[in-house]
């Protein structure tokens, strides 16, 4: 079993980072595999064209948006981490996301997610409801704590005096590993994921 946690931060190792390194270390600690990448290059927003509703691939080609679609096929859980920016995730967070789902929502439905975010102060209750709704509309069950997934600090090093936020990124690790084994247990037993009913689109407009 493995988990993919993303850094949205242009910081490498800042707060978000350290948020994350916490997530991923208690996976580990529980048997399961991680990696953590980060967003480098400046991600397009979505053009809302469609094509990839035919493809199965993003029109734009000259940013990490397709290959990651491709790897996340080989992961069984999200994190998707963010710092907050005027009481929401950052703007490069919210085109990548929209323009994965859009273009490769196969890849991650009915596989367990989670949102976590950093913030010096306010704004991340609102940034946690935006990258969530992402996995609600996706059929993927969302992975929670005992506080809503948060850290504070303005630098890495304050997020160590955050000794509750740290907690909170344990006790979601240790959540999100439990998640996966049921996942596995019910699938060894022969319990397989739901059938999807065909979407029904309904337009309010008459």
């Amino acid at each position: 079993m493995k988990v993919l946690l993303v850094n949205s931060s242009p910081h490498k190792e800042g707060c978000t980072y350290r948020a994350l390194f916490e997530v991923s270390k208690t996976l580990n600690e529980q048997g399961i595999e991680t990696e953590i990448i980060q967003i480098k290059d400046p991600i397009k927003d979505c053009m809302g064209c469609g094509a990839c509703k035919k493809t199965g691939e993003c029109v734009i080609k000259d940013d990490m948006v397709n290959d990651f679609v491709k790897k996340a096929k080989n992961f069984d859980g999200f994190i998707f981490g963010s710092p907050v920016y005027y009481a929401h995730p950052s703007g490069r967070l919210l085109s990548f996301m929209d323009r994965i789902f859009y273009s490769g929502s196969s890849a991650f439905a009915h596989k367990p997610a989670a949102a976590v975010v950093s913030a010096r102060r306010a704004g991340t209750s609102a940034s946690l409801d935006a990258i969530t709704k992402h996995f609600t509309i996706n059929n993927m069950p969302v992975i929670s704590s005992n506080y809503w997934n948060m850290v504070h600090g303005n630098k890495s090093e304050e997020v160590e005096s955050d000794l509750e936020g740290l907690q909170i990124m344990r006790t979601l690790g240790l959540n999100m590993a439990w998640i996966l084994k049921c996942i596995e247990a019910g699938r060894k037993s022969g319990i397989e994921k739901p059938q999807i009913e065909k979407k029904i689109w309904t337009n309010f407009i008459r």
